[in-house]
């Protein structure tokens, strides 16, 4: 069991050599990239595919045995700081594998066809393979860093993907209000991050949840309530809940399968991914949890009277599917 879990790795990095490809192939030989461009739809399903089976293997590994693996490499050492990176697989982060992996796959094939006229169509299958291994990367990680570093880049791949049109003044201005909102999102996750690694000396899981939970009841209850919000606050904007829910209905301004499949069905998804992750943490603080209830009961019935005056489908789509993760949340 454990040998498969050691080659998990390899799940985030399986999207990136189409990534990789065609921008290099774009760069150096732009005319025979061009000429055979809809080939590499194929690689882009192939290697998420292959994604997919290794996370269908990890789930049929939790459900037997729930086995929880982590495991961590040193990037910087000396002697009052220590940063790691590694990965971190537990039943959460099986069922986020299978759901970005199979969302992705259909969403490929899918724009295949859609985009097949398209003079981006390089364009945006390097996007699309480049923001799966974001989401990859972000529910494998195995501290508050690593998802801060792949929370930009799906919050990058997500301007990007927005703008695609971005000759168009609308899908321009849309990309720019999601970047923006979602910016004010990152910055109170940042916040919380270093607020928290003030109080505990730690970025990792599970030592920042033991040794808060031993400071939790000797101290002031504030402050951590306070990063705690700062920390969710990221969550709302990734999540499109009141009050940065306003980028959302703009990115319709994106191709279809970007604004009605992987913003309703994955990115949202990030934000209560989050939620979830460091929920060991929210239960422990008073108060945080009526405030994640009560934006969320905002945002159903916000997004609910939203959709009512919708008459864009996919506007409509998009909104439901938000609301769906909220409930989740």
């Amino acid at each position: 069991m454990e040998h498969t879990y050691q080659y998990a790795w390899i799940i985030p990095l399986l999207p990136l050599p189409v990534t990789m490809s065609i921008g290099f192939g774009l760069l150096l030989i732009p005319t025979a990239t061009k000429n055979i461009r809809r080939m590499w739809s194929f690689p882009s399903v192939l290697l998420l595919s292959i994604a997919m089976i290794f996370s269908a293997n990890l789930a049929f590994q939790q459900i037997n045995g729930s086995f929880i693996y982590q495991y961590l490499w040193s990037w910087t050492i000396n002697n009052d700081f220590s940063l790691e990176f590694g990965y971190f697989i537990d039943p959460l982060t099986s069922i986020m594998l299978i759901l970005i992996t199979t969302v992705g796959i259909l969403v490929l094939i899918y724009s295949d066809n859609y985009m097949s006229h398209d003079q981006g169509y390089l364009r945006f299958f390097a996007y699309m393979s480049f923001f799966n291994a974001s989401m990859l990367g972000l529910v494998t990680s195995s501290n508050l860093i690593q998802i801060y570093i792949f929370w930009e880049l799906v919050g990058m791949c997500s301007y990007l993907l927005i703008g695609f049109w971005f000759t168009r003044p609308s899908a321009a201005s849309a990309c720019q209000k999601a970047f923006v909102t979602n910016r004010v999102g990152d910055f109170g996750l940042l916040l919380g991050i270093l607020g928290f690694y003030w109080m505990t000396g730690s970025f990792e899981f599970r030592d920042l949840f033991e040794t808060f939970n031993k400071l939790n009841n000797q101290g002031n209850s504030l402050f951590p309530t306070l990063c705690a919000f700062l920390l969710f606050l990221g969550a709302i904007a990734k999540s499109a809940q009141f009050p940065l829910h306003v980028w959302l209905p703009d990115a319709m301004e994106g191709p279809t399968p970007i604004s009605a499949l992987i913003h309703a069905a994955t990115m949202v998804a990030a934000g209560i991914f989050l939620v979830a992750r460091l929920l060991p943490l929210f239960t422990g603080i008073p108060y945080i949890m009526n405030i994640i209830s009560l934006i969320g009961v905002i945002t159903l019935l916000l997004g609910a009277t939203l959709a009512l005056a919708q008459r864009d489908i996919k506007e409509v789509w998009l909104i439901l599917q938000c609301l769906n993760w909220v409930i989740l949340c």
